[in-house]
């Protein structure tokens, strides 16, 4: 699925040097849950946003379904990203113009997809969220859990085969986290490959693997106490269905 090989990332400036990864070594096997944990500054979003294809590594390989995705132009990137990766972010990144059915519907436009299947995609999402009641609201009128599941839903929608949760629960009471770190373990349960950046120990003992991030590198990896691997992993879209 994810594999990364002497990832390297440096950001330069006149004056400055900065190695935000070296020498980063990981593999993301096929319906993982794998949480990133590590210090603030230790790299972590760094990894991130290189595995969203958000932005590009230094040296190294990146590879994703055994494609070398790190050296591919700009349009290339975008086409992977829209179709492969899910994200979920801690700030929920919602459009507050736009009601909840076109907030999850906006990627979907952007992959040419005809208006019934988006239609049929986007309220089988929501309702697996536990949200088709609230599509016509705007993301004011919403809980701040009710809006992280919205994004949850906005990343199922696309089917991807990879989703990337950045701090899924850091804006959350500890009521909603709950709520919404069922739902993810409820996604890996159904074959759903997930990525959790967390500085929260708790959460991080629930995914399947721990992999420990400290100055660019990995420096551990571990087996969580929480979930098991699905023994037969699924496609995500196959969790949209009613």
């Amino acid at each position: 699925m994810l594999k990364m090989t002497g990832l390297t990332k440096v950001y330069r400036t006149e004056v400055v040097e900065t190695h935000a990864l070296r020498h980063f070594d990981l593999h993301v096997r096929d319906g993982e849950f794998v949480a990133v944990t590590g210090p603030s500054g230790s790299g972590k979003t760094t990894f991130l946003t290189i595995a969203g294809l958000l932005e590009s590594a230094t040296g190294g390989s990146y590879q994703l379904d055994g494609v070398e995705v790190g050296q591919l132009d700009d349009s290339a990137r975008s086409r992977i990203r829209n179709q492969k990766i899910g994200f979920i972010f801690q700030a929920f990144n919602l459009i507050p113009d736009l009601n909840v059915f076109d907030n999850v519907d906006v990627p979907l436009r952007y992959r040419g997809m005809k208006a019934a299947e988006r239609r049929q995609r986007v309220q089988q999402a929501l309702a697996r969220v536990g949200l088709g009641a609230r599509e016509r609201h705007y993301p004011a009128e919403l809980s701040g859990g009710q809006q992280q599941r919205v994004a949850i839903a906005r990343a199922l929608a696309g089917s991807p085969r990879l989703l990337l949760a950045d701090e899924p629960t850091g804006n959350l009471d500890s009521h909603m986290a709950r709520s919404v770190m069922a739902l993810l373990e409820d996604l890996h349960r159904e074959g759903a490959t997930i990525v959790m950046v967390t500085h929260d120990p708790q959460l991080a003992a629930r995914a399947q693997r721990n992999v420990h991030v400290v100055d660019g590198q990995v420096v551990d990896t571990e087996e969580a106490s929480g979930l098991a691997a699905p023994a037969l992993p699924t496609p995500v879209d196959a969790t949209l269905q009613p």
